[in-house]
């Protein structure tokens, strides 16, 4: 096939535009099919220690194949048979005549199907674990950086009671932990397939073993050792519980959830020119509109976590409709909903990094809107200074009340500025804390207690969960699109 020809069909986006190499390489046929491979010759190795009739040359010889394989043999091969796993057990034996009788002995289909797949999924989430973790830290930085610059805190999207850029930091952070938590648990919880026979019940192994229980649970156990796990499912039907995949994906989309809540976050403060992701040199905002600067990162990932989340409906349906040991209908949706999962999982992290790595703050902008908002809320402040003042707490009131409606009004039906504090100057009635309204105005005086908040959940929560991932922390994301 021609180069050009790629471009006549259709490309996943999620691989051609956007995924790791380490990641889409974790789902390709390559890896798919040299761990069918692997798991014939552990097959192999396992049956040949427990006394069966198997070489040495046989497995020399399977191992010496693992990794050539002839993917336009096993196409027409499952053109002929219309069946991937025989296509790929012909096309094996092809290259190994001599092991040819012994490849996939007292196996079915989903010994290597149902394995890989876990094998795949325990990869993709040693994939996505550390990219998290470098999430983390970088937005720990940012969070610890800024702990204490106040910034207008936000409830309904309308202006509310002041906190610090550190502190809003951190409640991402807060969410971006539990995934971590979640992730790891649901990759700790995986187990093995193993060897388990057509409907789970390991007849075929019995019937090779003649009757011996116990070779058929240490052929279990030796298999499911050799692919690097540490338990395997001890009930199956012919395939494993399709709930393992509905634990995995929904790891997946609720960290889709928590990836749109910052990116969302990012845009809505973007727009308030308050905060910005990265911009390159020569970055193009709009083809119309050449002084934009879109947060075209922070939308990237609210648009693939769209899809992250959406994909989560797949293994439920999937899990819901497993007639009895089990149907095929699950096959074709995992082909897709599966590798998607991790795939835009691994996009909006790498994505995340480069956003976190380069967000860019603007004081200035943020102090203005503080000046703008904030001689409404040291009203209460002001009304306690002048009864500290000796004067009555309910006229102090009524003062304030008419001054703050005669600003509003300025503000909103003239477009000016807040004037309320010039309005509480220019009145007598306020001479007598006139020299105090500096010290109360003092946005610093607004935050509470954010800066020690960040501090105690930075040094308590997020560093020991980034403990067992310093040696991965140097790697930068430079976005290639």
């Amino acid at each position: 096939m021609e180069a050009a020809d790629e471009f006549l069909k259709y490309r996943s986006p999620l691989v051609s535009r956007y995924a790791s190499k380490e990641m889409a390489y974790n789902f390709s046929d390559r890896k798919k099919f040299s761990t069918w491979r692997k798991l014939w010759i552990y097959l192999a190795k396992a049956e040949k220690a427990l006394g069966l009739p198997i070489t040495d040359a046989q497995i020399q010889e399977m191992e010496s194949h693992e990794k050539d394989i002839d993917f336009a043999m096993a196409a027409e091969e499952e053109r002929k048979l219309r069946h991937d796993v025989m296509a790929h057990v012909h096309t094996f034996a092809h290259c190994c005549p001599t092991a040819a009788p012994i490849i996939h002995l007292g196996a079915t289909s989903c010994y290597v199907g149902d394995n890989t797949d876990l094998i795949m999924l325990r990869d993709g989430f040693d994939i996505l674990l550390p990219k998290l973790a470098r999430v983390i830290d970088r937005l720990a930085n940012f969070a610890e950086k800024y702990a204490d610059l106040p910034t207008l805190g936000f409830t309904h999207y309308q202006p509310a009671q002041l906190t610090t850029v550190g502190k809003r930091a951190c409640l991402w952070l807060q969410d971006l932990a539990m995934d971590m938590r979640n992730l790891q648990r649901a990759r700790d919880d995986l187990r093995f397939r193993g060897v388990k026979g057509t409907t789970g019940t390991q007849a075929s192994f019995l019937q090779l073993f003649q009757g011996d229980h116990d070779k058929v649970e240490e052929l279990d156990r030796m298999v499911t050792e050799m692919a690097a796990f540490k338990k395997s499912y001890l009930v199956t039907g012919q395939t494993y519980s399709r709930k393992v995949d509905v634990d995995c994906l929904s790891t997946l989309a609720s960290l889709g959830a928590t990836v749109h809540k910052i990116c969302t976050d990012i845009r809505l403060l973007a727009n308030l020119k308050e905060i910005e992701e990265p911009f390159e040199k020569e970055q193009i905002g709009s083809s119309a509109m050449p002084y934009k600067r879109n947060p075209m990162r922070a939308e990237r990932c609210c648009s693939l976590a769209r899809h992250l989340l959406a994909l989560m409906a797949d293994p439920l349906h999937t899990a819901s409709v497993q007639w009895l040991e089990r149907t095929l209908d699950d096959s074709a949706n995992r082909r897709i909903s599966l590798p998607e999962s991790f795939l835009t999982a691994d996009i909006i992290l790498t994505t995340l990094q480069n956003i976190t790595e380069g967000l860019v703050v603007y004081p200035k902008v943020i102090e203005r809107h503080i000046r703008h908002e904030l001689p409404f809320m040291a009203t209460e402040n002001i009304i306690m200074a002048m009864v500290q003042a000796g004067g009555n707490r309910q006229d102090c009131h009524e003062k304030i009340r008419v001054l703050s409606q005669e600003a509003a009004a300025v503000v909103k039906q003239e477009g000016g500025d807040n004037d309320l504090l010039a309005r509480v100057q220019r009145d007598t009635y306020f001479a007598p804390i006139l020299g105090q309204l500096d010290t109360i105005l003092d946005p610093k005086t607004f935050i509470g207690r954010a800066p020690q908040q960040v501090a105690r959940f930075l040094s308590e929560e997020i560093h020991p969960l980034l403990e067992p991932y310093k040696a991965k922390m140097d790697v930068k994301i430079e976005l290639e699109l």
